[in-house]
């Protein structure tokens, strides 16, 4: 048997807007929970509520995508606050169409399909040269940053819809 597995894990660049809001959310549950001593019970539970919301902003904001590769399959998942993982997607990579660089010449015929777009990239500025953009099945659009490794387990599988170029 010639069987290739490997696992790639990306951590997502957290977002401005979720460190605000997760920010904001603990400043109000502090003040609503001072302001509830002498008001009463309303005030309380809006605490509360406002408690839970920031817990729940803090798990969402820390998010790693982790792509594993085995016969000729590509599983997506994705993993909150290093605690809960999700299984996200898998691809049958025999219906790969074209895997290249997202700055690639070679995607230039696909860039007007319309199209799903699944980003499962960093969306680091720094990592944008690494970022890679596969068509698959007709009707998916799959943005993310893959190995070395990763991208020859790939291209054993289909040498002439995978560039590096």
């Amino acid at each position: 048997m010639n069987e290739t597995f490997l696992e790639v894990l990306v951590k997502r660049k957290t977002s401005v807007t979720m460190k605000v809001g997760q920010i904001l959310l603990i400043i109000l549950t502090v003040l609503l929970a001072l302001l509830s001593l002498g008001m009463g019970a309303v005030i309380l539970l809006l605490a509360v509520l406002t408690g839970v919301g920031a817990y729940f902003t803090g798990l969402l904001s820390n998010v790693e995508y982790e792509y594993s590769y085995l016969n000729k399959e590509l599983d997506v998942d994705v993993i909150y606050s290093m605690q809960r993982r999700k299984h996200l997607v898998t691809y049958d990579l025999t219906k790969l169409e074209v895997l290249a660089p997202a700055s690639s010449y070679h995607l230039d015929a696909y860039k007007n399909r319309n199209v799903k777009t699944k980003d499962f990239s960093s969306q680091k500025a720094e990592n944008q040269n690494e970022v890679y953009v596969m068509y698959i099945g007709g009707n998916d659009k799959v943005v993310f940053e893959p190995t070395p490794e990763l991208i020859k387990a790939i291209a054993n599988i289909a040498p002439r819809k995978v560039f590096t170029e």
